[in-house]
């Protein structure tokens, strides 16, 4: 069983090459980018250990193993069942939401997210000269809604070609409901839009709530569906390079294979199906572990920044990124970057670069050792109390 003495203990990235530590300050916590300070699966260091006494490390593809891993993850995992043929292998989940992009639209037609999202979305569909289309969600009582008069508004009045769904949502940690992604799916189908759902936060759902994988919900609309995964978030693995797109459209499967193909990938690398196939058949009950632990940090941010503090984090349905409502303080973006990082010494996420709707929000990263996360609550804490 996996339970505080896997997640607790402290590691020291900071000569490993990663990025949340790069170019920052010895006594500042970074919790902004959203990968994980605990060690991935005992089986996938068993994996990736065996690749590498093996000692040759030439062109590789994954093998019969490696689909079967995947597939049954998600049968047993979320009830949904997954075809070999559909699954095409890719680097990142963001390589596949371009890919989908260029695959479904032409240049300058208008691609839909709703904000505040995951920022890279609305750079991906610039970069491509498609261009972005917002549609606000609505913060309603502590939690996000889709505005869907907006929606299928904005969807019709800009002639949408496709849709970029987050789900669960980063950085609002929305799980939407299945009446929810019915309701964006059928203005969809409606108006011949195309769903590209990033389902990358999808195994960390917290009790009381349920992921749908929007392809599930009916064939029709698996047919208009390009879902994007990873067991990179899951198991911290994003340094390896490993991502799924789930396409049953076998005509929508071939478009996209081409766009891949145009950048000259065509195999994921040794190591990432290595870890990928072993985190699939293994890891089950290291997540279980995970996840408990995840809900425990929620709590502590929840009871510390609560309705009577200047700062309060929203509930957290999936991911393990807290969103917190900032406006109390008072402050500009540029104001919340600085009293975090240099009067805290806690880097975040500013929400403004998710969208103009989180202004005055900030993203907080939660995977962390316990030790780690209540040190950065007593930080925020005694910078507030000291304004």
């Amino acid at each position: 069983m996996f339970d505080h003495s896997f997640f607790d203990p402290v590691y020291d990235r900071r000569d490993s090459g990663a990025i949340k530590y790069n170019n920052l300050a010895e006594d500042t916590i970074p919790m902004w980018i959203a990968d994980m300070d605990f060690k991935s699966p005992p089986a996938v260091e068993a994996a990736l250990e065996k690749t590498v006494k093996h000692g040759i490390y030439g062109y590789g593809d994954t093998d019969e193993e490696y689909d079967d891993a995947v597939i049954a993850w998600y049968e047993r995992r979320m009830g949904w069942k997954i075809e070999k043929e559909q699954i095409l292998k890719i680097p990142g989940v963001l390589f596949g939401v371009a890919a989908a992009v260029r695959a479904v639209t032409e240049p300058k037609e208008s691609v839909l997210i709703c904000q505040p999202v995951y920022h890279p979305f609305a750079y991906l569909i610039s970069d491509n000269q498609r261009k972005t289309v917002v549609s606000e969600l609505i913060l309603k009582d502590g939690r996000y809604e889709i505005n869907f008069v907006d929606f299928e508004n904005k969807i019709r009045d800009e002639k949408v070609k496709a849709f970029v769904l987050c789900s669960p949502h980063n950085p609002i940690g929305r799980v939407w409901t299945k009446e929810e992604l019915t309701k964006m799916a059928e203005i969809c189908r409606k108006y011949d839009v195309y769903i590209i759902s990033d389902e990358i936060h999808s195994d960390f759902i917290y009790p009381g709530y349920k992921h749908t994988p929007l392809s599930s919900l009916s064939d029709e609309i698996a047919e208009r569906t390009i879902t994007c995964l990873a067991p990179t978030k899951t198991f911290n693995l994003a340094g390896l390079q490993a991502a799924h797109l789930i396409v049953p459209n076998q005509a929508l499967r071939a478009r996209i294979r081409k766009e891949c193909s145009a950048t000259c990938y065509s195999h994921l690398n040794i190591m990432a199906a290595a870890a990928t196939k072993a985190a699939y058949q293994y890891g089950d009950e290291w997540l279980e572990g995970l996840i408990r632990y995840l809900g425990e940090n929620a709590a502590i941010l929840r009871k510390a920044f609560h309705e009577d503090f200047p700062v309060t984090a929203l509930d957290m349905e999936g991911t393990y990124l807290a969103w917190l409502d900032c406006r109390k303080l008072r402050m500009s973006p540029s104001e919340l970057d600085d009293f975090f990082r240099n009067k805290a010494g806690v880097l975040l996420n500013n929400g403004k670069i998710f969208g103009a709707g989180g202004q005055g929000f900030m993203r907080m990263n939660l995977a962390c050792p316990k030790s780690v996360l209540l040190s950065a609550v007593s930080r925020i804490d005694h910078a507030v109390k000291s304004m």
